[in-house]
């Protein structure tokens, strides 16, 4: 059957491998992993006959997985870290091919095989790095935020250094090389924009109106690596193209849909490049060779988690981020199978040293997941001896926090919201992890906190356990999440309200505890209407109950169970009771010129006039004496059915 029976032994084995990572509570990569080892060529019994095959295949695992992150991608929620994206990423691989030539030289390797090996152990894992993230639920934290931007920035360099490695022995013959890779990179990134903002969103338009979700399916897949193939076909890396055609799909209308359709064929091909990692390990050249494999890896990952920590905390950033960028990325990435592969066929190196590589990756690979994990336990072990460590502030105030709002996100739309509450003399703090915009809090006199309120230390710093009220109104739903998961820990009965994009985002939220969701979008949707019927001159109390009755309907949890459902239910019923209309009185209204007690009100409709804006002066619960006037704007509370009378009487309806 050939690749069938090497693709149904992977899958069977990845099964059995994941079934014994779920037992044993870690990731299922892992399993992935062990699967490959078993059924790889260097394990007697069940083995694959093609390797070279299922390892082209699992290259479309990485890049789907990079066409989700890029439908997951945005950028305004990587500007906060564009500065170590862009300027930290290159020091970190300059700096780490210089650990790595140092540790090739003490290893006895001449000078281009040494740059060789410190190259390769620059680049660290975006696949095994995503999938750890998104395992442990922090995929939207400032953690993650700052080793995404690392990670695509890693993934860019491959390009020119496949291109100038091989060059080492003549590098004046490499610079051309370098130069027509920069040009083609920027004429891609030029067309896929115009592509992208043009062409692929009509497309995805005129397949979603066929209804037909498997045509659907295909033609974001085909989108995803048909782009990624024309990149390759361009000289750039087949996951780099994915990944913008990802990116560009996510500004249009279908980003959400095409995300949510594209995850489980992309947990299945991610599935065959875990387990091709797992057959990459030679166990007998592991066995003959463990003494240096080992102080390979330990080198490299000390050494080059130190750089990222070190660089994290250069930029600017404090707390839990160096130590978790550090425990984060100190793998020896997949992208490095790709240059040891170029450094062999054009015999840069030997066997020997492929192998040191590969094995030293896959275990590298493999540790991932658990060296990871110990971020947020060492951090509390650093802060039972450090507890004095500072969190960059503005404007607190002196005697502390207490009943106050804390706001997460110093966005507009925060900064709107602190605005209204400081003039109100409502106590608040923001929580804001862009320190430029951390700035403009401190230059508006704002109380302020520079951080990501969805770590513990921030949270403790904002007063989570005296708080009143959280206003979340980060875009993000993964980091939105944990903060909610992380504040009512630490304070279960803290109302939270909290920003969302769409129905799904907001039955999350609901379920993680919310006290109320706000939709943005559907707020402007709601005014546009809104301003569109006053121009229209419809009644403005019919758009008043329309708008009421729009968000009655989409800001009640209904989506709990049936209990929960009467319950919302019988408590919308006895709000319509106290519901507030407003009906104008026209010059020829029966009403005019009458008083409130001759018209008999209340015994005739049932209803209370609770004001009345006469000559653009409002006039609060006027008595029996009062008399109408035309054009009087007329606040009545009642039931529907009450406020209905009224309008009759008024001559309104």
């Amino acid at each position: 059957m050939g690749i069938a029976a090497d693709i149904s032994i992977i899958v069977v084995a990845a099964l059995f491998g994941a079934l014994i990572a779920q037992r044993l509570r870690q990731p299922l990569i892992l399993g992935y992993i062990l699967a490959g080892i078993v059924v790889g060529p260097h394990t007697p019994g069940i083995a694959i006959t093609d390797g070279h095959e299922i390892e082209l295949l699992a290259e479309i695992g990485v890049a789907l997985l990079l066409f989700a992150l890029g439908l997951e991608f945005s950028l305004r929620e990587l500007k906060p870290v564009r500065r170590i994206a862009l300027i930290g990423t290159p020091l970190q691989i300059l700096l780490t091919l210089a650990l790595g030539y140092a540790l090739g030289r003490h290893l006895g390797l001449p000078s281009d095989q040494a740059l060789w090996l410190g190259a390769l152990a620059s680049l660290s894992s975006t696949m095994v790095v995503l999938k750890t993230m998104m395992n442990q639920g922090v995929l939207g934290t400032l953690s993650s935020r700052v080793m995404v931007g690392m990670l695509i920035v890693q993934d860019l360099a491959v390009v020119p250094l496949m291109i100038i490695l091989p060059q080492l022995g003549d590098p004046r013959s490499g610079l051309p090389l370098l130069g027509w890779a920069a040009l083609k990179s920027a004429l891609f990134l030029l067309l896929m924009f115009l592509l992208g903002t043009r062409v692929l969103p009509r497309l995805l338009a005129v397949v979603a109106r066929l209804r037909s979700r498997e045509l659907f399916i295909l033609t974001i897949t085909a989108m995803g690596l048909g782009i990624g193939y024309a990149t390759y076909l361009f000289g750039l890396s087949f996951a780099f193209g994915a990944f913008v055609a990802g990116m560009v799909l996510s500004e249009s209308d279908f980003g959400h849909q095409a995300l949510n359709d594209i995850i489980p064929l992309r947990d299945i091909f991610g599935l065959l490049f875990f387990t091709s990692v797992g057959m990459l390990l030679d166990l007998r050249f592991l066995a003959a060779h463990w003494q240096q494999v080992l102080l390979l890896v330990a080198l490299v990952s000390v050494g080059k988690g130190s750089i990222f920590a070190a660089l994290s905390r250069l930029f600017g950033y404090a707390n839990i981020v160096p130590l978790a960028v550090g425990l984060g990325l100190f793998q020896i990435g997949e992208f490095s199978f790709v240059l040891a592969r170029v450094g062999l066929e054009t015999g840069a190196f030997g066997k020997e040293l492929y192998s040191l590589v590969l094995a030293a990756s896959v275990i590298s690979m493999v540790a991932t997941p658990f060296v990871a994990a110990m971020a947020p336990r060492l951090y509390k072990l650093r802060k039972r001896f450090f507890k004095h460590e500072p969190l960059q502030t503005a404007n607190l105030p002196a005697q502390g926090l207490r009943d106050q709002v804390i706001v997460a996100g110093g966005g507009r739309a925060g900064l709107h919201v602190a605005q209204v509450l400081q003039r109100l003399k409502v106590p608040l703090v923001i929580a804001e992890m862009d320190h430029p915009r951390m700035l403009e809090c401190k230059a508006a006199e704002l109380p302020v906190i520079y951080g990501d309120l969805s770590q513990p230390v921030v949270l403790d710093a904002a007063g989570i356990g005296e708080a009143r009220l959280l206003l979340i109104t980060v875009r993000s739903i993964v980091a939105a999440t944990e903060i909610v998961r992380q504040a009512l820990q630490r304070n279960p009965g803290l109302h939270i309200v909290a920003r969302a994009e769409g129905d799904e985002q907001m039955r999350t939220l609901y379920a993680q505890g919310v006290y109320m969701v706000v939709l943005p979008e559907m707020e402007a949707g709601l005014e546009f209407a809104r301003q569109s019927l006053l121009h229209l001159r419809f009644p403005a109390a019919d758009i008043q109950e329309y708008t009421d009755a729009v968000r009655r309907h989409l800001y009640a949890p209904i989506y709990e169970k049936e209990g929960d459902y009467r319950l919302v239910t019988r408590l919308d019923r006895v709000k319509d009771l106290l519901e507030i209309s407003w009906v104008r009185l026209d010059p020829a209204s029966p009403l005019v010129g009458r008083s409130i007690g001759e018209a008999a009100v209340r015994n005739r409709t049932g209803a209370s006039v609770l004001g009345v804006i006469h000559n653009d002066i409002f006039g609060p619960n006027p008595g029996p004496e009062y008399r109408f006037g035309a054009d009087d704007l007329v606040a009545v509370v009642g039931n529907s059915l009450e406020r209905e009378r009224f309008a009759s009487l008024a001559g309104a309806s």
